[in-house]
């Protein structure tokens, strides 16, 4: 079957712009599975996916023009109810070749083969190829089926009648292999080899692709669009370099922008405009945001990381003389940041602790109350983590800025721009004179936000952190309100991993459980009807679930994590070292079957009848190989608790490697449910002694093949 190119280019009105990306890909990908499915397309075949703001389009390397007879065996029935005593073919056979478009003639070539109990009889056949136009079509309709379209239009087609639903409405459909057109239809069009180029600066109009290979340097030359999305984006970036650059600044990294701006121009020409010095004395989070989430452009700062008073346009004309759209582009931002100024000015005008009472009139979650009642238990949880941790001047320094950190909620710059939550209330509480850790904790209380996300800089904002995430769990949790699938609104999973960012990576001496139960106590008397008890369990539970997730995405094994967390440690700051330890043990020679003589143990004492103390009478001890593990244990049990309570926990699992030969043979010769009853709970308080000296520092038994 000879084989070309192809290239299929669905021609749109403008994409939405933060979809583009993943609309491109996946209709690209999912036309490749369609054609390879059909054998149309190897595993070989190249996939190039295009994107721009008013195309979907994917080139395909060796597609065939028809794919491959193949052989088919299909299984028609029993040979008892297809054939009759005379061998003869029953109407049931009959019927059944029928349907499958063959006729009595083909009984003599039916195969007879084993079937479960019986033999059955079997078909064999071939089926004809797809042929391309045929194949594509299946793919097409199967690839703008699956599209991940955010939100679809309805519009009609010309004729008045027929509608048709898509993410934009559609004009153009080219279908080339090599250089010839495959009739396929999409979206009420047929394939032909014409697309539009740049709405103003085509060469031609419309582009007549000559082939497939020809259609990205066709529309580039001809149409003045760079087609690939990612070589406009490498155009774009390369492009914002050199002007910064040239300026002596540097760009503000944000790969989202970059990839919503590619979305959003066909042939990037990036400019550079200036505002007036007079508004970079607003806070420069807030004039970044203004000309990043409202203009699209990207503001410079200097050497030392302070934004300037220029800022890059990615215009998408390149006219001769740039002036015109530098200065349209300046008029425009110029409210924006003026808005800013007026928001930063007004602001300051009323100190932060004089918003508080307006946060009574903000509703946090019709369960538990607003903002004000919100913060007034934050407060309470700051001050009792502080307390616990560091005594009475941490914790008055963690419940000043606790009662501050959501005050800014109800400013008009936040109220304008949220994402500048925390950001604009450290500013504020720094024109009021409030203590520079307890503006930096109203700041830092939010982190961190996201993965890879920095910690906040002070113990008083990781108290304040705590607290602000703890409240949130327990409260959330508290009402039932827990993840659910991808389905994760007020983000708990992300709140729980900054929980355990902040006790392992700052080393916090307090337990997991004993700092949740700080939480619940005073969320669930407080705003929850329930148990607080129950409550804090849960969310124990909860963030033990999430850390072994995390431990998993690290490289750990599900067997290392589970011995380690399966011992719930209370300081989760020693999770890490703990995992190092049991990796440790694992490369021992006799991790195995010490492993899995733990397991025995668990399961032979999860048996027993009544609740086994590890206590051993020595005068019980009759059989030489039960002393023996007796004398060892005494030996190994205290210098293994002696290395655990040193925090040297690869030593503590080192020295039970000397158990495995009397462990052996303690279950070679000692019957352990023996008919003597003292005997009996003697040797199982033995094995409770074994497993608690074994279990320190992880539960073994999980390490079990």
């Amino acid at each position: 079957m000879g084989t070309a190119n192809l290239l299929v280019e669905l021609n749109v009105e403008e994409l939405p712009p933060k979809a583009l990306r993943r609309l491109g890909e996946a209709f690209a990908g999912a036309l490749a599975d369609g054609l390879r499915a059909q054998g149309l397309a190897g595993a070989d075949c190249v996939v190039t996916p295009f994107a721009s703001p008013r195309r979907l389009a994917a080139h395909l390397t060796a597609v065939a023009a028809r794919a491959a007879d193949r052989a088919l065996t299909q299984k028609l029935m029993p040979v008892a109810v297809g054939l009759d005593a005379a061998g003869n073919a029953t109407p049931a056979l009959l019927k059944k070749l029928a349907a499958l478009g063959a006729d009595a003639g083909a009984v003599p070539r039916l195969k007879r083969a084993p079937d479960g109990k019986a033999e059955a009889l079997f078909l064999d056949s071939t089926v004809a190829g797809a042929t391309l136009a045929a194949g594509l079509q299946t793919a097409l309709d199967q690839a703008l089926a699956r599209l991940p379209i955010p939100k679809v239009m309805s519009y009609q087609l010309a004729d008045g009648w027929q509608s048709v639903h898509f993410v934009r409405p559609a004009h153009r459909l080219i279908a080339l292999h090599g250089a010839d057109v495959v009739p396929v239809t999409a979206l009420g069009l047929a394939a032909g080899r014409e697309t539009q180029g740049h709405r103003f600066e085509a060469a031609a109009d419309p582009v007549v692709i000559r082939d497939a290979d020809s259609y990205a340097a066709q529309l580039e030359a001809e149409g003045a669009v760079i087609a690939s999305f990612a070589a406009r984006r490498a155009e774009i970036e390369r492009q914002i370099h050199a002007a910064a650059a040239a300026a002596g600044l540097a760009p503000v990294d944000d790969d989202a922008l970059v990839d919503e701006v590619t979305a959003l121009v066909e042939r990037p020409n990036v400019l550079l405009g200036r505002f007036e010095e007079a508004f970079l004395g607003v806070p420069q989070e807030c004039l970044i945001l203004t000309m990043k989430a409202n203009q699209k452009y990207f503001p410079l700062l200097d050497g030392n990381g302070r934004l300037t008073n220029r800022f890059l346009i990615v215009s998408n004309i390149r006219p001769a003389d740039p002036q015109a759209v530098i200065g349209g582009n300046e008029r425009v931002v110029r409210p924006r940041l003026a808005d800013a100024k007026f928001f930063f000015d007004q602001d300051r005008r009323q100190r932060l602790e004089a918003r508080l009472p307006a946060l009574a009139r903000v509703v946090y979650h019709n369960k538990l109350g607003t903002q004000g009642e919100r913060s007034a238990r934050v407060e309470a949880i700051a001050r009792a983590i502080g307390e616990r941790l560091d005594g009475g001047a941490l914790a008055e320094a963690a419940a000043a800025a606790a009662r501050l950190a959501k005050a800014d909620l109800v400013t008009d710059m936040v109220g304008e721009f949220p994402e500048l939550q925390g950001i604009m209330g450290a500013y504020y509480a720094r024109h009021d004179g409030i203590a520079g850790e307890i503006a930096d904790a109203i700041e830092d209380h939010y982190r961190p936000r996201f993965a890879g996300d920095a910690l906040p800089r002070n113990p008083v904002g990781i108290v304040v952190a705590l607290a602000d995430k703890l409240e949130t769990l327990t409260g959330l949790i508290g009402i039932g309100e827990r993840p659910s699938g991808d389905r994760d609104p007020f983000a708990l999973r992300r709140h729980a991993l900054g929980v355990v960012r902040m006790l392992v990576e700052r080393e916090l001496a307090i337990g997991l459980t004993e700092i949740v139960d700080i939480a619940a106590g005073i969320t669930c008397n407080a705003a929850v009807r329930g148990n607080p008890a129950e409550t804090g369990a849960q969310v124990v539970a909860f963030i033990h679930d999430r850390l072994a997730n995390q431990l998993r995405d690290q490289g750990y094994s599900a067997q290392e994590v589970d011995a380690v967390l399966a011992q719930r440690p209370e300081r989760i700051r020693e999770v890490p070292r703990l995992l190092e330890a049991v990796r440790a043990f694992t490369r021992m020679a006799e991790a195995a079957p010490l492993a899995a003589a733990n397991k025995r143990v668990g399961n032979i004492l999860k048996k027993a009848a009544a609740p086994v103390a590890a206590a051993v009478d020595q005068a019980l001890l009759v059989e030489p190989a039960e002393r023996q593990l007796h004398a060892e244990l005494e030996r190994v049990a205290p210098l293994s608790a002696r290395a655990f309570a040193a925090g040297d926990y690869t030593g503590s699992l080192r020295v039970l490697a000397s158990l495995k030969a009397p462990v052996d043979a303690f279950f070679d010769s000692v019957m352990v449910n023996a008919e003597d009853a003292a005997l009996r709970a003697n040797r199982l308080g033995l094995l409770m002694h074994l497993s608690a000296t074994m279990n320190r520092a992880a539960d073994l038994s999980r390490l079990a093949a």
